[in-house]
């Protein structure tokens, strides 16, 4: 039977990522000269390597005290690889073994931006005798985007054109499994000036599509087993052929139907970060559909003059015509020199 379920988008932050499975090993002089470019919404499905603090307590316990994590300096966006010397995967294990300790203090190896720190802590016992640290904690996220190209050489995708990130710290997630699966967008909210609106989708997690092994600031990156998307390819623009003026996007905002849109490329940015470009979206029917960029959109291609250049990444939350583009060239840096063994600071 098809599990189906209807998940929210997810938010994103530039920080941190890092990489869990051997990549296609590509060499920096052989990148791809020609690429499918996608458009195509898809379910992601992430769990992180460990389990991330997203808010401490303060107070608690039978008695008001104060609570041990935020004593002994733990803060939202940590990730906790161990309790003890058992590594945690899901807060179902990380309560399991904390509760091993009972008031005994437990040591912590935690991810702290791009170092392992050790804390240690001593629980209080709850209103139910269990002890308790004061910790709410994060082990994965699933939403909705959109794919940006398929290299069909090597079987390597790229989606978002941004990093998953948790919504309330803002870090970049740790990747410690991932897959996309079939998604269908059953509904949009519209944006608006102070509100980015959303795709909403019915995701079908019975299907692999495919298996992440990236998760960085210009985008996830992952491999396919089996050809999925068979538009024709590509060439590559690189940077330098980006001109302002006309441009298209490929976007899937019903159905699982992709249609190309008419967008301007309003400005070019040099400054070395993650957005490249600021695009306007032009098409009066998307305009309609959608007020313009919005959530889950993320990663759709941008072509211009026959060539895929780009992905969509932000949207200007007061103006949702406008938004911002991360160049192909960006993206394929990460995805296809380096990234395979190492940690990638943003």
């Amino acid at each position: 039977m098809r599990n189906k379920v209807i998940q929210r988008t997810m938010a994103a932050i530039s920080a941190l990522a890092l990489l869990i499975v051997a990549a296609p090993v590509v060499n920096a002089q052989n990148l791809p000269e020609h690429l499918v470019p996608v458009g195509q919404t898809v379910g992601i499905d992430l769990k992180c390597d460990g389990v991330m603090v997203v808010a401490l307590m303060e107070q608690g316990g039978t008695q008001g005290q104060n609570l041990p994590a935020a004593t002994a300096g733990l803060l939202p966006g940590d990730v906790i690889r161990q309790v003890g010397e058992t590594k945690v995967t899901t807060a179902v294990d990380f309560k399991t073994e904390i509760a091993k300790f009972g008031t005994d203090t437990i040591p912590l190896h935690i991810l702290r931006g791009d170092q392992m720190l050790q804390l240690e802590m001593t629980p209080v016992l709850n209103n139910e005798g269990e002890p308790e640290l004061g910790i709410w904690l994060r082990d994965g996220m699933a939403g909705i985007g959109t794919v940006t190209f398929y290299d069909p050489a090597t079987g390597i995708f790229g989606a978002l054109g941004h990093a998953i990130s948790d919504v309330q710290t803002g870090v970049i997630m740790p990747l410690g499994e991932g897959r996309i699966v079939p998604a269908t967008v059953s509904s949009v909210t519209k944006g608006e000036a102070g509100d980015p609106g959303e795709l909403r989708g019915e995701f079908d997690f019975s299907t692999n599509q495919g298996v992440l092994f990236a998760n960085t600031p210009v985008g996830i990156f992952g491999t396919v087993d089996t050809p999925i998307w068979t538009r024709e390819a590509v060439p590559i623009g690189n940077v330098k052929e980006i001109n302002l003026g006309a441009a298209t996007i490929l976007a899937n905002v019903d159905g699982t139907e992709i249609r190309e849109f008419e967008i301007e490329i309003s400005r070019l940015f040099t400054n070395g970060d993650e957005r490249d470009m600021m695009i306007t979206i032009t098409d009066q029917a998307l305009l309609d559909k959608t007020g313009g960029i919005i959530q889950g959109m993320s990663g759709s291609p941008i072509l211009q003059d026959g060539k895929i250049i780009g992905a969509v990444t932000h949207v200007l939350v007061n103006n949702p015509e406008k938004g911002y583009g991360v160049s192909i060239e960006n993206m394929l840096t990460r995805a296809y020199t380096g990234v395979q063994t190492q940690a990638l600071a943003a």
